[in-house]
Formats: C-alpha cells, structure tokens, sequence
C-alpha cells in the first residue's frame, strides 16, 4: 500500500496535478486514495528522502518549491557523467546495439514520423539514460537515472516547446553521428551543447508557467474524459 501511494503522489508531481508549493494533509490524501495513515507517512516519507515533499511544522505538507541553484547543479553534474559515457561508449571493442537503435529513433525518414507530446518527452529521457547505460557502468548508469528523476518535472516544461522539439532531433542525431564515427570529444561536446540549450530554457521557466502547464494539463485530461 505505501508503494501504491508513493507511486501515485509521484505520479501527481509529474503530472502536475500537484504542483511546487501546493500544501496537503496526510489525510486528504488517505481519503483520495483510500489509504490508511501508516502507509501514507510512509510514502510521504520517502518522497522526502528523495527531495520532492517537505514536512511543513504543525501544517501538513508541502510540494518542495522548486531549488533552481539546486537544477543547475543537477546539470552540471549530469554533464559529467553524460560526457564521460561518450568517451567509454567509443573506447569500447563493438558499438552496442543501443546506438543502432538510437539512430533509428532520431534519423526518421520523414519529418511526419517524429513523435510528439508525450511520447516525445519520453522518448528524449530514454536517449540520455540509454546512452549513459551503453557505457557499461552500473553505478554510473543508477546515479544518472537518479538525477533524471529529480529533473523530470522541469524538463517536461521545456520540453513542450516546439521548437525544443525540432532541435532535440537535429542534436540527437548528430550526436550519435559523432559517436559512430568514433569521434568521442565532438560527441561530447555537441551532447554538452545540446544540455546547456536545455538548461538556459529551464532558467526561464516561473511558477506562472508552470500553473498554466497545470491547468493546460488538466483540461486536456478532461477533453480525453469527454471524448465518446
């Protein structure tokens, strides 16, 4: 039960049906998902732990306000990690078979099969982890998956811009040209290139924007609802 909370408190930060700031009670959420306290605390704990809650004193709790200082460190940290996979996938005997699928993803044959929405954003995610997990360190691999988690809601933002969509395309393939061609240091540093981008969009992003991403998400749901 504790994990099926987490699991949809997590869910409701990502989708923005909670959003940085918001406050709640233990018990409106135990009445919403028909959970005891015990695994409500539980969860909330964990949530905690991970960076995304806070207990606020003798008022309930808080989605965490976003730490930009703390996004930007995320970033950087990420860089590291993503370059230094370039330099371990090319250092490697044979080209894992992640990079062949990879390609296919970013090289459509025609601009009309490029995903969008969603599936985009996703899509976009598993690029830099596959990447990361190509290199072959487990570790590296489990703290870059780690990081993404807690960039999940900001990207999602940038990511709903159009033209973040087009130039995500252009990047990714050209990255990965790069590293087929065993190029280690021009794959790192078109893949820093391409993060930074991201970042400087990131730097821009309000609560204003993120409300409105919220109330955008929303009435697509209920559209979804209504739709026979």
């Amino acid at each position: 039960m504790a994990d099926r909370v987490y699991e949809a408190l997590k869910d409701d930060i990502f989708e923005f049906r909670l959003i940085p700031g918001d406050k709640f009670s233990e018990g409106d959420v135990g009445t919403r998902l028909n959970a005891s306290r015990t695994p409500v605390r539980e969860a909330l704990y964990r949530l905690q732990r991970e960076g995304y809650v806070e207990v606020l004193f003798r008022s309930g709790w808080q989605v965490k306000p976003f730490d930009f200082r703390q996004v930007e460190e995320l970033y950087d940290l990420r860089i590291t990690l993503e370059r230094a996979a370039m330099h371990k996938i090319c250092g490697l005997d044979e080209e894992p078979p992640a990079i062949r699928t990879l390609t296919a993803i970013w090289n459509p044959d025609h601009p009309s099969e490029r995903a969008v929405g969603s599936t985009a954003r996703a899509l976009d995610e598993s690029f830099h982890c596959d990447l990361v997990a190509a290199a072959g360190n487990r570790e590296m691999t489990r703290i870059h998956r780690e990081i993404t988690d807690r960039l999940r809601i900001i990207r999602r933002l940038d990511f709903s811009r159009e033209d973040r969509v087009e130039a995500t395309y252009v990047e990714h393939a050209q990255i990965l040209e790069a590293l087929r061609a065993g190029h280690a240091q021009d794959a790192a540093e078109r893949l820093t290139r391409h993060i930074r981008a991201s970042q400087a969009a990131v730097r821009e992003i309000t609560i204003e924007r993120i409300r409105e991403a919220a109330e955008a998400h929303r009435r697509g749901q209920e559209i979804a609802q209504e739709s026979p």
